[in-house]
């Protein structure tokens, strides 16, 4: 094989391991470029059976800025993007969580439609945990019960995330700390003029 034709079957099975890649890009509506973005910290979940057909790919408690604290007697958002595959319609209607951690409150049913989309948590927060019982830092996790109008009481094992990263332009939740600011650690320049003289 000549050089030339050598180089030449090179890009050809380079073009043809990239073939699949580049197809994706025209994949319609089906493209992992315009699904939603589920973060690594928050819970992914299917419910499918008889009676019921959700998707919920992304749902977590929005906790403080990373080194702060939520403190007692804080609120604490839910956030939640539902898909209702279902057969009708159906609204989410409350959120059961342990006495001992805090008071669900649900400002107002959240309407899923059948085959749409529905974002809790955005612009404002509608469902939460108030009065909370003891501080969360993040990286905990919650035991939560969603109630739906038709598909009933699904149980879910919530994270607590903190508010950093992509998560940094929703509103910090109502009481939250701030993060310690860090003292200031000297300069070698400092450290040479003290020891100095």
């Amino acid at each position: 094989m000549t050089r030339i034709s050598r180089h030449r079957a090179i890009a050809a099975a380079a073009f043809l391991a990239a073939a699949p890649v580049l197809a994706g890009c025209g994949a319609g509506f089906d493209a992992i470029t315009i699904q939603p973005y589920a973060p690594t910290e928050a819970l992914s979940v299917k419910i499918v059976d008889e009676n019921r057909h959700l998707a919920i790919p992304q749902a977590y408690f929005l906790g403080p800025d990373s080194g702060g604290a939520l403190p007692a007697g804080a609120s604490m958002p839910l956030h939640l993007y539902i898909v209702n595959h279902g057969r009708e319609d159906d609204q989410l209607i409350g959120l059961g969580v342990d006495p001992s951690v805090g008071t669900a409150k649900v400002t107002a049913p959240v309407p899923l439609p059948v085959g749409k989309a529905a974002i809790v948590g955005r612009p404002s927060p509608t469902v939460m945990i108030e009065q909370l019982k003891k501080p969360f830092k993040g990286g905990e996790s919650l035991k939560v019960q969603l109630q739906f109008q038709k598909a009933g009481v699904i149980t879910l094992e919530v994270p607590v995330i903190t508010r950093s990263r992509e998560f940094t332009a929703l509103p910090s939740p109502s009481g939250a700390s701030a993060a310690p600011t860090p003292s200031p650690t000297p300069s070698a320049t400092d450290t040479e003029g003290a020891g100095g003289h």
